[in-house]
């Protein structure tokens, strides 16, 4: 039989608060506000970001949750009666601080809710975190009520009921906390192992070697880093499933309420464990909720038709519960209070006395992605939902290695295509491709094991606790699941609340791409402390270091000659582009080579004479059009290249500085070493900084224009970097980066004209010695 309990009044009470960031926690730091305006509240909340609590506080206060609070009568004093009411404490649960001394009621929401961050980081945050704030709240001089705010899901998942009472496992929580606490620095050891190093180098190498050997190296340590968290993960995942819990949320939450138990013995403690929360019901509104929680990726990937199957049967249930109806309960279970030594324990859920299950949820989303289809941002009507098929966990796992595989070799061919729209466009299909796998990918480890859970949480207790509210007050502040109506809830209030803002911002794309709705193009800001640095292959003019080189041979020479410098190119072609893809420098010093022997004055006079008008041919419009455009806002132009300085002379009048490479003259006769080493990868970075420095120039203001993965370090460097006509590996980096992206176009034929105009201008220039 369930307790009687006795539910009083928090009027006068002095509450501390602690998540109060949280999701739950602004809905109870809300309510205590809105509701309780006796009572007053001190919050432990830590600064974050230069940031001091005090002023995240105001912030709290200024978000959505707070609008039916800011608009009461009398509402325009809030943040003065916040002032008077609230007390901040700043600190953090790993070293609670000194709290005031007449603490009546301790709600303690705060923890780390994904479900596998690093194994040390859930045990700091959920159990080390629990335990310090239970020592600390010893140390008060009468002992508070201690309401903790746990999970449903701390019973290992398994199949008949989960009673509200205290868990029955053995594990010592001391142990596992220096254990897991010890697991970071064992992870950093490993991490450091040469075998490890040498992969991760050699991986690094790969993808990012034209950019030079620093970005290696940093590459290199970010993948460490990356491959300690994952490890940390993993660590997490293992020790919890091993020990029968589902993840490392739900190990650690199960620990922390042991923690609080054995700390908290003979004083007042309620322990709430919420099902999924979800947003609310009716208050602070319908449908409020404070950013995605378990339940709303889910429905997002149904609505775009991107979640194609959910493993798991379809009778199973899946235990949801609105965040007001939580809050109530915490609030009343805070005012009905715990005799010393015989603590309450609380399931929130609907699972037992409303269940919904996964089928079910399954014909509501229908029905209201039916009735209410997503728009296609596009522009193209509105996208088709999903239809799940509720296959078992085997056969959606193989489908979705299968698609992971297949997508990988598809993304590795296309590396070796041109760089083109249509390249970039399968580019950006796979991207999207990638990003639903690895979600369903996350799915599936996330939800399999709920969705195939069949445990029942007995919830006699929350339903005493909800008789024993005044009547007055138990419609506005009930928390009874089975007054939920499914249909109502899920159709007409937390699919619009989810899905509001995604309408939205789809709606205007949509518009966007109707061209509709394009922003006006904005001019330039002014300031002679600002760059604008050109690469110039494929940037500012539709030609590269090769194509170059052949508007030289071919115009000039004779034709045998032509032709065997034609057949060598040809035939070095492998060697310079593996060259390419491993280090930008070495290409440029090994095709530079090829001009060993040629006349320095004859070159000169040969680009002044004959190549000109090749070069400018080639010139792209829009790249003109925005080095005018940086000129007209004052704003000095740079072109820097890793061509020869005496190949772009004709360019010259468009810029204030060229930088380029040369070549050693040995008597007037080019040797094919430079005189310096390249300016390109991280030597154009460096390059760049000193300039800046010489100049007072801001990089921070200063724009970069580049085609190429090697020029990664120095557009990383402006504060506005720009990838024009980008290789696939750039478009990929500035993408995930939110860089602009612009295509700079060119007449079809311009290239072979270009040619044509090099051979026949270097006929012309030849004529007269000939004749000579």
């Amino acid at each position: 039989m369930p307790r009687t309990y006795t539910v009083a009044s928090l009027k006068g009470a002095h509450v501390l608060l602690t998540g109060a960031t949280g999701f739950i926690g602004q809905a109870v730091l809300e309510r205590l506000l809105a509701d309780h305006p006796d009572t007053r509240v001190t919050l432990l909340m830590r600064g974050r970001g230069g940031c001091g609590a005090r002023d995240r506080l105001v912030r709290l206060l200024r978000k959505d949750v707070f609008r039916r609070w800011h608009e009461r009568p009398g509402g325009a004093e809030a943040l003065a009666e916040a002032g008077r009411r609230v007390q901040v404490v700043e600190g953090d649960l790993a070293d609670v601080p000194e709290l005031p001394d007449d603490i009546d009621t301790v709600i303690h929401c705060a923890s780390a809710v994904t479900f596998d961050p690093p194994i040390d980081e859930a045990f700091r945050s959920n159990v080390t975190g629990a335990a310090g704030l239970c020592e600390r709240l010893a140390r008060q001089p009468a002992p508070p009520h201690l309401v903790y705010v746990s999970t449903a899901f701390v019973s290992a998942p398994g199949h008949g009921q989960v009673r509200e009472e205290p868990l029955g496992h053995r594990v010592d929580w001391r142990q596992e906390t220096a254990s897991a606490e010890r697991t970071r620095a064992e992870v950093e050891r490993d991490s450091r192992r040469p075998e490890v190093l040498r992969g991760l180098l050699r991986e690094a190498r790969r993808a990012h070697g034209p950019c030079g050997n620093q970005v290696v190296a940093a590459q290199t340590e970010a993948a460490r880093s990356a491959w300690v968290e994952r490890r940390l993960v993993e660590y997490g995942r293992a020790r919890a499933t091993s020990l029968g819990w589902t993840d490392v949320y739900t190990f650690t939450k199960a620990l922390a309420e042991r923690a609080t138990e054995e700390l908290w013995a003979g004083r007042p403690l309620t322990v709430l464990r919420p099902a999924i929360v979800e947003s609310a019901l009716r208050h602070p509104y319908p449908g409020w909720i404070d950013g995605h929680k378990m339940l709303d990726p889910l429905i997002i990937d149904y609505g775009t038709g991107t979640m194609w199957d959910l493993p798991g049967a379809e009778d199973a249930v899946l235990d949801v519960i609105p965040v007001d109806l939580v809050v109530n309960a915490v609030l009343a279970a805070a005012a009905a209070p715990a005799a010393p030594g015989a603590p309450h324990y609380f399931h929130v859920g609907s699972g037992t006395s409303n269940p919904l299950t996964y089928g079910a949820l399954h014909d509501h989303l229908d029905a209201y992605f039916r009735r209410h289809p997503l728009p296609d941002p596009a522009g193209f009507g509105h996208l088709r939902h999903a239809r799940w098929k509720f296959h078992d966990a085997g056969r959606v796992r193989v489908a979705i290695g299968l698609a992971e595989r297949a997508t990988a070799a598809a993304a590795s061919a296309l590396e070796w295509l041109p760089t083109g729209e249509r390249t970039l466009a399968r580019e950006e299909r796979l991207h999207q491709r990638r990003g639903e796998l690895a979600r369903q990918r996350h799915y599936f480890k996330v939800y399999q094991p709920y969705t195939g859970a069949q445990a029942r949480y007995d919830d006699r207790e929350l339903l005493a606790l909800h008789r024993a509210l005044p009547p007055q007050r138990a419609a506005e502040h009930g928390f009874d699941p089975r007054q939920l109506d499914w249909r109502d809830y899920l159709q007409e209030v937390h699919c619009p609340g989810v899905t509001r803002r995604l309408r939205d911002a789809m709606a205007r794309r949509a518009e966007v791409g109707r061209g509709g709705g394009q922003r006006p193009v904005r001019a330039l800001p002014s300031g002679e402390d600002v760059a604008a640095v050109f690469d110039l292959d494929g940037t500012v003019v539709a030609a590269d270091m090769v194509e170059s080189y052949l508007w030289a041979r071919l115009a000039s020479g004779p034709l045998p000659a032509r032709a065997v410098e034609l057949l060598d190119l040809l035939r070095s072609a492998p060697r310079y582009l593996h060259a390419d893809r491993g280090d930008r420098a070495a290409f440029v010093r090994a095709f530079l080579r090829r001009y060993r022997g040629a006349d320095e004055a004859e070159l000169h006079t040969l680009v002044r004479e004959a190549l000109a008008d090749a070069l400018l041919r080639r010139v792209l419009p829009d790249a003109v059009r925005r080095v005018r455009e940086h000129r007209a806002a004052g704003h000095r132009t740079v072109l820097v290249t890793g061509s020869l300085e005496v190949l772009v002379e004709p360019l010259r009048p468009l810029f204030d500085e060229v930088v380029g490479c040369r070549l050693e003259s040995r008597g007037g006769v080019l040797s094919g070493r430079l005189a310096a080493p390249p300016v390109v990868g991280e030597a154009r970075a460096a390059w760049l900084r000193e300039y800046a420095r010489e100049r007072g120039l801001s990089l921070h203001r200063s724009y970069g224009y580049a085609d190429s993965y090697s020029d990664r370090p120095f557009l990383s460097l402006v504060g506005r970097p720009c990838a024009v006509n980008p290789e696939l590996r750039l478009y990929r980096y500035a993408a995930r980066h939110h860089w602009p992206v612009v295509r700079w176009g060119a007449h079809p034929g311009t290239r072979w004209e270009a040619l044509a105009d090099a051979v026949v201008a270097g006929a012309r220039h030849e004529a007269p010695r000939s004749e000579a």
